[in-house]
């Protein structure tokens, strides 16, 4: 009877939830590594259709899934509140000083045993150290200048900035943040600290999560002379209209689109590349080089940090996630402090522009911060070893509101009540499986929902536009004359999903 008793006891110990570490070494739960890119279009890395040199990113796609149709928020805040809640941003809240009312998923996994880590761009509010990161170094603002993201070091001009950016170091906050080198940059300090993070907890027996969120390539554009001379010309010789055709021929061969898709026209408001002056060409072609050189430049610290995982004996028990915030953006503006500065000199800040921009989110319409194909789908490329088919694409929707319940899942945690995404993992398996519908998006004069294969789309003040994405997945027969009553009754929808805070 005594011994009954002892091992009752010893059961129930044993069975007790674990706080903050694993009970034992037998604890198999994968790791999770989830990168994120800033303002990225759908076809800029090579396994998506596009030239830049991106073997790291590619080589993630060979061992994993591609999505066809994964879905952000369109905006940087709004794509952090859905990821980090698992909640429609505006039931939450987002902005720069957003205090979420829903627990992130930094909290739910440190709940749940997990060593949580985060370095780069954080853009929601509070600190992450304050909302669960056991440890975080970088951005938790919205954008900031890669060479230095504070005021001028000794000897160094004042960098060129919207305005001063919020930086944390764990329960530190910077305003500004001064780099101590003059050989900074974000990208490689984002990695650098990410390696030291994985180093510093790589004998403990939890399992960790790592969450990567680089500002690249958000403007402004920067990139050393160096790694732009690797594209320097290229961009120039065949222009933006040669670019997307020839993305969109290789997407078609890479199966990463619907058989029905269709290369949309190019924007109506932009020039075609035959009618640019010649002697504006070349500073078209630094803004895109420079863009792709942030890319490649982004996938190099992405091969450090596999490279890191592989060394610490954990990339076979690592899930590992890569995605974009939002499409490119439209923003077409120079805000160089110094006239004619070079994107390898701090006092430069240019932007990526509308003409590249809409070669970027081939074969899609529109950009950033609208809630057409264009600024909502991001390549979307999910390994978990032992599970993903190599090299496999699926059709599988999903959305940001699905990481929160993927994440609990991998940490064998319970489920969270109204949480409105799904699960991944029986997508990541191969399984059929479906979703819950509909998706919804807001920001500012942007609107859109979509159910199944139907796709409601509004900007500003223009009429409701609908579209067919199973027959038409670039947006481009409006639907709309024809099918009222589908209109109304999905347009009532959105409203009612709206006034539902």
């Amino acid at each position: 009877m005594i011994r009954f008793c002892l091992l009752s006891i010893l059961f129930s110990v044993l069975s007790l939830p674990c706080d903050r570490c694993r009970l034992n070494a037998a604890d198999d739960r994968p790791n999770i590594v989830l990168i994120m890119a800033d303002d990225m279009g759908f076809s800029d890395i090579g396994c998506y259709g596009g030239e830049i040199a991106t073997p790291n990113i590619d080589a993630l796609a060979a061992r994993g899934m591609r999505f066809r149709n994964f879905y952000n928020n369109a905006k940087c805040e709004l794509t952090r509140a859905s990821l980090l809640t698992g909640h429609w941003w505006h039931h939450v809240g987002a902005s720069a000083t957003a205090r979420y009312s829903e627990p992130t998923y930094g909290e739910r996994m440190r709940e749940a045993g997990y060593r949580t880590l985060m370095t780069g761009k954080w853009h929601a509010g509070q600190t992450p150290f304050q909302r669960g990161f056991d440890r975080h170094y970088g951005l938790t603002d919205g954008c900031c200048n890669f060479w230095n993201p504070g005021h001028a070091r000794d000897g160094e001009p004042e960098p060129a900035k919207k305005k001063v950016r919020r930086w944390a170091i764990d329960d530190q906050e910077f305003l500004p943040y001064q780099p101590p080198h003059d050989d900074f940059y974000t990208t490689d300090a984002f990695t650098d600290y990410a390696l030291k993070y994985l180093d510093e907890y790589k004998d403990e027996d939890q399992p960790f999560l790592l969450y990567v969120a680089y500002t690249a390539p958000h403007y402004p554009m920067h990139a050393s002379e160096e790694d732009i001379a690797r594209y320097r010309g290229k961009y120039g010789a065949i222009g933006w209209d040669e670019l997307r055709r020839q993305r969109f021929a290789r997407q078609q061969q890479l199966g990463v689109l619907s058989p029905h898709a269709e290369l949309s026209p190019r924007d109506p408001d932009l020039p075609a590349w035959r009618d640019i002056p010649a002697t504006e060409r070349d500073d078209w072609d630094l803004r895109m080089a420079t863009y792709a050189a942030m890319i490649d430049r982004m996938d190099r610290n992405i091969g450090r940090i596999v490279d890191k995982l592989r060394d610490n004996g954990e990339l076979e028990n690592t899930a590992i996630f890569f995605l974009s915030d939002n499409g490119a953006c439209e923003d077409s503006a120079d805000r160089s402090t110094v006239a004619g500065a070079k994107p390898w000199e701090v006092t430069s800040f240019q932007t990526q522009g509308r003409n590249w921009a809409n070669a970027s989110n081939t074969p899609y319409r529109k950009y950033k911060t609208t809630d057409y194909e264009g600024g909502t789908r991001t390549p979307m490329i999910a390994v978990w070893p032992g599970v993903t088919e190599p090299g496999s694409i699926t059709d599988r929707v999903g959305h940001l509101i699905d990481f929160m319940p993927t994440m609990l899942e991998f940490a064998q945690a319970p489920p969270v009540d109204g949480l409105p995404g799904n699960a991944l993992q029986p997508a990541l398996s191969g399984a059929s499986t479906s979703r819950s519908w509909p998706l919804f998006w807001q920001f500012n004069r942007a609107k859109a929902m979509r159910d199944h294969n139907w796709k409601l789309v509004r900007y500003g003040n223009s009429d409701w536009e609908l579209y067919d994405l199973d027959a038409d997945p670039t947006e481009c027969v409006n639907l709309a004359a024809s099918q009222s009553d589908k209109v109304n009754d999905m347009a009532a929808q959105w409203q009612q999903w709206w006034q539902n805070k």
